[in-house]
């Protein structure tokens, strides 16, 4: 079994910053991708940004010069630096890792953005 836990969530004014942190750990076989999703209330859940073992990167347009997305092998940890926060950046955040043959989910972590 894998499991993801993520940290960093919050409540923040519009224009701050926080920076979310997920750990991957238990039975671990490369990890290719990893990422972030975000759902907000009413809405599908949407990709935020991923990164590849390599290290390429997506991050979707709305957050694009806002948000980067960063990792570490070693660690098997994701790290997402958010800044230039705004109200309709609210959402749970879920923090997400692909392996060769399954992808894992973790349980998501509040951001609130107050305006």
């Amino acid at each position: 079994q894998v499991q993801l836990v993520e940290s960093g969530g919050g409540l923040v004014q519009a224009g701050g910053s926080l920076r979310l942190s997920c750990a991957a750990s238990g039975s671990i076989f490369n990890i290719n991708t990893m990422g972030w999703y975000r759902q907000a209330p009413g809405k599908q859940r949407e990709l935020v940004a991923r990164i590849t073992r390599g290290g390429s990167t997506v991050h979707a347009g709305s957050v694009k010069g806002r948000f980067t997305i960063s990792r570490d092998n070693a660690k098997n940890t994701v790290d997402l630096q958010m800044n230039s926060l705004k109200p309709e950046d609210t959402a749970v955040y879920f923090c997400y890792a692909e392996m060769t043959l399954n992808a894992y989910w973790g349980q998501g972590t509040q951001v609130t953005v107050s305006s």
